[in-house]
């Protein structure tokens, strides 16, 4: 049915299993987890990169890892041992 068919956000792919995810009282539309995490995953302050797992923070900023935060210049962060 045409009417169940409803479109992802980030891609615009029409499909009848799109899922919702809320944000911050926000409503986002999906096909896929890939679309989720391209439009809603934090990006890494230095490469860039969606910071899918767990990440470094420092102060309000966020790295993939602590090799990144040291090369942002950031000082004593170290990925677990």
């Amino acid at each position: 049915m045409e009417s169940d068919v409803e479109r992802c956000e980030t891609c615009g792919n029409s499909y009848s299993r799109c899922f919702e995810i809320r944000v911050g009282g926000d409503s986002h539309r999906f096909d896929s987890f890939e679309c989720a995490i391209f439009a809603l995953a934090p990006r890494c302050a230095k490469c860039g990169i969606p910071v899918v797992g767990h990440g470094v923070e420092v102060e309000s900023r966020i790295y993939c890892c602590a090799n990144c935060s040291r090369a942002a210049g950031e000082i004593g962060i170290r990925d677990s041992v």
